[in-house]
């Protein structure tokens, strides 16, 4: 008689268990497979000048930020005067990748904010943006003179995470 009871009881609390484990974890903190692997290679034209290609294997040599967004993204307008700021800082060269937008409103959305970026390549169909691993824009990587991918942000920078996480990180990288 109390099996039929405890039974239930303790199926209950296994589940409850469960979901309280899931709701304190953070959604962001989703781990990238491409962690401590070489950043996938690409070759794109540039949002500047369409002729103009640009490719990863540029970047070699140095570390660099690559910061995937798009004009239509709200929470790329959130984060964007922290690009702007960290590139007047001159710590580390910030690449762009504007992913799945109008070329036009690209550009004009740089024009309007600020451009923080050296280079800008476009993701006009999202294929490099699927080869990131990309959930949704922004995004950011840190990416190392080797071109292994050391961070993934996803979501939009915070101050937080730009002076406790990817500010240490790259002073330790370029050391």
């Amino acid at each position: 008689m109390k099996l039929k009871y405890l039974l239930p009881l303790a199926v209950f609390v296994v589940i409850a268990i469960f979901l309280g484990v899931g709701l304190e974890r953070d959604p962001r903190l989703v781990p990238s497979p491409l962690i401590n692997k070489p950043a996938p290679t690409f070759r794109l034209s540039t949002l500047a000048d369409p002729q103009r290609v640009i490719t990863r294997n540029d970047m070699l040599g140095k570390v660099w930020l690559f910061n995937v967004w798009a004009s239509w993204c709200v929470s790329c307008r959130e984060e964007h005067p922290l690009l702007v700021a960290l590139s007047k800082a001159n710590i580390v060269p910030i690449y762009g990748l504007n992913y799945k937008d109008n070329r036009k409103d690209a550009q004009a959305w740089l024009d309007n904010w600020g451009n923080p970026y050296v280079q800008v390549a476009t993701d006009m169909n999202g294929k490099v943006g699927i080869d990131y691993g990309v959930y949704g824009v922004p995004e950011t990587y840190v990416i190392d003179k080797k071109g292994i991918i050391r961070y993934k942000q996803i979501g939009p920078l915070t101050v937080d995470v730009i002076k406790n996480k990817i500010i240490p990180m790259v002073r330790e990288l370029q050391g």
